[in-house]
């Protein structure tokens, strides 16, 4: 009965993000674990270094607190080289219109160049 009682709970906070995630704008980047970083002092937590993909060149890695939670909900780690999803999530409060010229999904060219 208890179990039952747990599940339903995590079934409804799962309904509860899944709406909450649609009404949030949202771009998703591959990338891979680079490296994982053990902590310096016992108080700290381990990082995983990710290099996302599309970034800019000097933005493109991040560090992070490796521990994520599976779908049991028990803790779990990223291993060296795994390839990950990153998702960057904004409410609609958060976020603008993009101009008519900018509606393309191609990424624009940093720079024009001169003839």
């Amino acid at each position: 009965m208890e179990q039952d009682k747990d599940t339903q709970e995590k079934d409804t906070l799962e309904k509860e993000n899944q709406t909450t995630a649609e009404k949030k704008a949202a771009v998703t980047l591959p990338g891979v674990v680079e490296k994982i970083i053990p902590p310096l002092s016992p108080k700290e937590t381990e990082k995983a270094q990710i290099t996302v993909e599309g970034a800019d060149h000097l933005y493109r890695e991040i560090r992070v607190d490796n521990i994520l939670k599976d779908s049991q909900g028990k803790k779990v780690g990223l291993k060296q080289g795994a390839p990950v999803d990153v998702t960057i999530a904004a409410d609609q409060a958060a976020i603008k219109k993009r101009p008519k010229s900018e509606e393309s999904d191609e990424p624009s060219e940093p720079f024009s160049k001169k003839k």
